[in-house]
C-alpha cells in the first residue's frame, strides 16, 4: 500500500518566496498610505494632519515604496540578499527584519545609513 503526501495550499516554505510576499504585501500596504496621505493633502483642513507631517509622512511612504521596489527587481534580477558593498550574502535574520536590506549589518554600520 503506498501513502501518497497530503499537500495543502500554505505559506510558501522557503525564505526567499517568504520574504517576497512580505515585500509585496508592503508595497500595496504604502501605495494605499500614499494614495491615503495625497487625499489627505487635497482636502480642507488636511483630514486634521499638519502639512509639515503631512509632508513628512508622504516623502516617507514614497521612500518606503522605492525601497520595496528596488528589492523586487533584486529578486528578479537575482542580486537580492548579497550586500551592495562587499558582495556577501545578507544573513536570513536581516532580511526578515529589514527585507529590503541592501547591505549587511557590517557594511551597513560603517556607511552610517
Amino acid at each position: 500500500m503506498i501513502i501518497a503526501p497530503h499537500h495543502t495550499e500554505t505559506a510558501p516554505d522557503q525564505p526567499l518566496e517568504l520574504l517576497r510576499t512580505m515585500l509585496e504585501e508592503q508595497f500595496v500596504l504604502q501605495t494605499r498610505r500614499l494614495t491615503e496621505l495625497t487625499i489627505y493633502g487635497r482636502l480642507p483642513g488636511h483630514a486634521g494632519y499638519d502639512p509639515n507631517t503631512l509632508d513628512i509622512l508622504t516623502t516617507s511612504a514614497r521612500q518606503a515604496i522605492a525601497d520595496t521596489a528596488q528589492a523586487l527587481r533584486r529578486m528578479t534580477e537575482g542580486t537580492y540578499g548579497r550586500c551592495e558593498q562587499c558582495q556577501r550574502p545578507i544573513p536570513l535574520g536581516r532580511l526578515r527584519e529589514v527585507p529590503h536590506a541592501r547591505y549587511c549589518t557590517r557594511c551597513h554600520r560603517h556607511r552610517g545609513s
